[in-house]
C-alpha cells in the first residue's frame, strides 16, 4: 500500500512538473491559455497586427476600485500586471472616431445596441456609466462576444491603448 502511494505521490508531483513547464513554454512561445468564460477555452497565440475594431487583445487591467473588487471575488485571477491582477483578453468593440455610450440597459457604439451588452444585477459590482463619448486615439471598448455574463466594459468602461499589451488568435479551442 505504501509503495502504491509513493508511486501516486510521484505521478502527481510529475504531472505538476510538466503542466509547469508546459506553462513556462507556452508563455515564452508567445501563446496565452484562457480558462474562462468570456472566450472559449483554449490557446491564444500573439500575433502582429494592429489593434483595431474586431481583434482579440490581451491586455493589463488599470488600477482601480472595481478591479480590486474583481480580484477579491476571483471574478478576474492575480498575476504580474500592476496592482497584482491577472492579463485579462478581450474583443474590440469600438475603437477612435466611434460615439459610445454605456448605460444599464446596455451599451451602444454609433446608436448600435450591442448584443448581450446589459448590466447584469446581482453581480455585486459596481454599474459603470457613461454617456454618449467620441473616443479619441487612446480608447477602446473591450468586450466579450460570448459570454453575456462576462466581466467587461459594462462594468469597468474604456481602456486605454497603453494597457493592451498584444493582439491574439485563436490557436486551439474547445467547448463553445
Amino acid at each position: 500500500m505504501k509503495r502504491m502511494l509513493n508511486t501516486l505521490a510521484g505521478l502527481v508531483l510529475f504531472m505538476s512538473a510538466g503542466i509547469f513547464l508546459s506553462a513556462v513554454v507556452c508563455r515564452a512561445a508567445g501563446i496565452y491559455y484562457n480558462h474562462t468564460p468570456s472566450f472559449p477555452v483554449g490557446f491564444y497565440k500573439i500575433i502582429d497586427a494592429p489593434v483595431g475594431k474586431g481583434a482579440y487583445v490581451s491586455f493589463c487591467p488599470p488600477q482601480a476600485k472595481v478591479f480590486d473588487i474583481a480580484m477579491a471575488r476571483q471574478t478576474i485571477d492575480r498575476g504580474n500586471c500592476p496592482g497584482g491582477y491577472g492579463m485579462l483578453l478581450k474583443r474590440v468593440f469600438a475603437q477612435r472616431g466611434d460615439t459610445v455610450s454605456i448605460e444599464a440597459a446596455g451599451i451602444t457604439v454609433n446608436e448600435d445596441l450591442l448584443p448581450n451588452s446589459a448590466q447584469i444585477s446581482g453581480l455585486e459590482l459596481p454599474p459603470y456609466r457613461m454617456e454618449q463619448k467620441m473616443l479619441d486615439d487612446s480608447e477602446y471598448l473591450l468586450m466579450s462576444d460570448v459570454n453575456p455574463y462576462s466581466f467587461d466594459a459594462r462594468y469597468f468602461g474604456l481602456i486605454a491603448h497603453a494597457q493592451i499589451q498584444h493582439v491574439v488568435e485563436p490557436l486551439f479551442t474547445w467547448g463553445d
